[in-house]
């Protein structure tokens, strides 16, 4: 990731609140600080930013008088307080369902899965966009953009539509059909790029650096973007009762999603919200883009990037930003990070479908695969109670299984012809 400073550029100064509890950024590296705005990388060791916040008093019934959306929790994001009456998809607070069948069918005692396939553009990326979009009206951006391996890009799309922005998408030339269009509808600027996710991430970080007034939502508001994460974690703690689940596993793509998750536990421990209690996360990728994966099994503290070959395109960053930071995650958690095949990845896919109801994308079948490898392998305590999360609709990726379903008999309009064909 190049780390030159990029538009949009800041006012000298903000609103009163325009960023809420949001006080500076910080360094994930080496601590320094600096000033709100669209920075994300360190000026003196070049690390990445996250923002650091000044919280004050945040309470359990605060919360729950708030709407149901990401928007309850606005006392802690970057966000101003008045943000409810901005045009915006109002993504968040959906189900969490527990999962009675696929853990009989897996041999746990109690499992829930988060399914963010409900949100606007039926993914999770709604969550991070209406945080990055919130950012992007303060900074006074023209342009709305992002590089994507698709369900960002609908939701940027989507998010820009509904809040009158002029928005540009880049995704690679070869990503899904469902999730091209599901881009295009929403705006007549889909860019497809020759190459994968980073040499599309490559070239947006080269045009944020270039161009003035263009709010690139994981290049340089990413500091922002990333916190919309956050509330998946909120709401996991909210639906269970306010108390941590045991146990997470969670699909790694960029790495940033898992770690604001802990995030977003380790907020609510420090404010009080829940109680304290160990819990461990697991790290979910694709074996055909797993360099997390494989780092943690060899025991390295280095990423090593490698060139994505996966059904799973929406978790194909072959040189994840937050890769680093999930390995040191799942291992002060007692967790890991493990990968699947795309056989698997297809399979569980049809297996959340048929115990559940959800049908679920390639990311979320990658990541019930790996709680089911989890599970056979002994990695994964089967007695404790397991949250995984399901980051999008199956909808978006139906190539994946077409050819595991479809009709099982095709029969005349008689009643012969079905006793015949023995359905049942």
């Amino acid at each position: 990731m190049t780390v030159t400073e990029s538009a949009p550029r800041p006012t000298a100064t903000f609103r009163e609140g325009a960023f809420g509890p949001a006080r500076e950024l910080v360094c994930r590296e080496c601590g320094t600080t600096r000033e709100l705005g669209p920075h994300y990388a360190c000026h003196e060791c070049f690390g990445p930013l996250e923002i650091g916040y000044d919280f004050g008093t945040v309470t359990r019934e605060q919360i729950e008088a708030g709407p149901a959306n990401i928007w309850r929790y606005k006392a802690l994001l970057p966000v101003p307080d008045d943000i409810e009456s901005s045009p915006n998809l109002e993504p968040g607070f959906t189900r969490l369902l527990e999962a009675k069948n696929l853990a009989a069918q897996l041999g746990l005692t109690r499992l829930w899965v988060k399914d963010d396939s409900t949100n606007p553009t039926n993914s999770f990326k709604d969550r991070v966009v209406a945080i990055a979009l919130s950012a992007a009206r303060e900074l006074d951006a023209k342009v709305f953009a992002c590089p994507s391996t698709g369900n960002l890009a609908n939701a940027v799309a989507a998010a820009g539509a509904r809040a009158g922005i002029r928005t540009v998408v880049f995704i690679p030339s070869n990503l899904e059909t469902p999730k091209q269009v599901n881009s295009a509808i929403y705006t007549e600027n889909l860019v497809a790029v020759d190459g994968t996710y980073d040499d599309v991430n490559k070239l947006a970080s080269e045009i944020a650096g270039e161009e003035d007034g263009w709010a690139f939502v994981n290049v340089n508001v990413r500091p922002f973007y990333a916190e919309g994460s956050k509330t998946l974690g909120y709401e996991i703690a909210e639906q269970l009762g306010w108390r941590l689940p045991d146990q997470i596993v969670i699909p790694v793509a960029s790495g940033s999603q898992l770690t604001k998750v802990h995030k977003a536990f380790q907020e609510l421990i420090t404010l009080g919200l829940v109680e304290e209690k160990p819990y461990r996360i697991f790290g979910a990728q694709a074996t055909g883009c797993s360099p997390v994966s494989a780092a943690f099994k060899s025991g390295h503290d280095v990423v090593r990037p490698v060139r994505p070959d996966t059904i799973a395109k929406s978790l194909a960053i072959g040189n994840p930003a937050d890769g680093v930071y999930v390995l040191d995650i799942a291992r002060q958690t007692g967790g890991t990070v493990e990968d699947v095949s795309d056989d698997e990845v297809r399979d569980a896919i049809v297996l959340l479908a048929r115990t559940e109801g959800i049908f679920t994308e390639t990311a979320g079948g990658t990541t019930v695969a790996v709680l089911k490898k989890l599970t056979e392998t002994g990695q994964l305590d089967p007695t404790l109670e397991t949250v995984v999360i399901n980051t999008g609709h199956g909808l978006k990726t139906l190539d994946a299984v077409t050819d595991r379903v479809g009709a099982r008999a095709t029969i005349a309009p008689t009643y012969d012809a079905f006793v015949a064909a023995e359905i049942v």
